[in-house]
Order: structure tokens, then sequence, then C-alpha cells
């Protein structure tokens, strides 16, 4: 049997503290959130909703759209309503076409077995985009596709991340 002196031992606990007390002081720029779509058949009434706040108005955020579906799903895009809600009550909706598959490509998200995800901004990389207020805000989702309920589609979610500078 191998026994190490009480010097072994305080030195263990004390690197075992400082790497928890470092690693739980960093902070991640980021929300994230993913909801299950039931049953995998997602019905245009059900709209998954995100809270966050935001604290910090002078950085640029980008914001990127989850989609997670099986191989079954049958088009090549997803035509989805995303309602807006600021700290102030005002309400925005816009709508945006997410690309998908392409014929000469396949699926374009990162896949494994008959899964596939998908990470699409929904801010163009080449601009800016600011929160005006300080609070929370809330985003709600809903799929604007003709076909209902449209099937295959297994997780939704939003990404909220501070932009790289």
């Amino acid at each position: 049997m191998l026994f190490y002196g009480k010097g072994f031992y305080f030195l263990i606990i004390v690197s075992i503290t400082l790497i928890l007390c470092f690693s739980s002081c960093t902070k991640i720029d980021l929300f994230e959130k993913i909801v299950p779509i039931p049953a995998q058949k997602w019905v245009n009434k059900f709209k998954p909703s995100f809270s966050f706040v935001i604290s910090d108005t002078t950085v640029a955020y980008q914001l990127f759209v989850i989609l997670r579906h099986t191989e079954k799903y049958n088009y090549n895009n997803l035509w989805i309503k995303l309602h807006t809600k600021s700290p102030d009550g005002t309400q925005l909706n816009a709508q945006y076409e997410l690309p998908l598959a392409t014929n000469e490509k396949g699926w374009l998200g990162t896949g494994m077995d008959d899964i596939y995800e998908h990470r699409i901004g929904l801010t163009p990389l080449n601009q800016n985009f600011y929160f005006k207020k300080r609070g929370t805000y809330i985003f709600s989702i809903e799929h604007i596709m003709r076909e209902e309920p449209l099937e295959h589609v297994m997780n939704i979610g939003l990404r909220i991340e501070k932009k790289p500078q």
C-alpha cells in the first residue's frame, strides 16, 4: 500500500479548490436555450419562448436559431416568424427563411446518423446588432410553413452571444 504525507493531501485539496474557484468565476457571454418539439410534430400554435436579460448595450450581439430535425424532414428550408418583446414593451415581428439544405450539398448542418443540427445566424456577419435597452427581452419562435403540423422537427432554440471584436 502506498501512503502519502499530509503535505501531499493538502496540495491536492488546494489545487482542486483553486480549479473550482477559477472555473466558476469565468463569465460566459451567451444565452442558449433549446426546446423539444412535442412528438416531433411542430404545430404552429406552439411558440417556444425565450427570456433573457441584457445588461450591456454597448457591445454588438449575434443571434442564432438552433434547429434539430431528422433526415425525414421534407424541406430544404424553414420559414419562421420571430416575435420580440423589449423591456419597454415594444413588440416586433420578423420573418426569416432558414436554409437547411441544397440540392448540391444536401443538409447544411452537422449530422449524426439520421439527426441534423443547424445553427443559423439571424444577424448578418458584416453588420453589428445592438440591444437598445437594458432589461429582459422575450423572444418567441413560430413556424410559418404550410405543412401543419410540421413533422420531423425535434428541437428549436435560440442562441445569443456577444460578437467577437
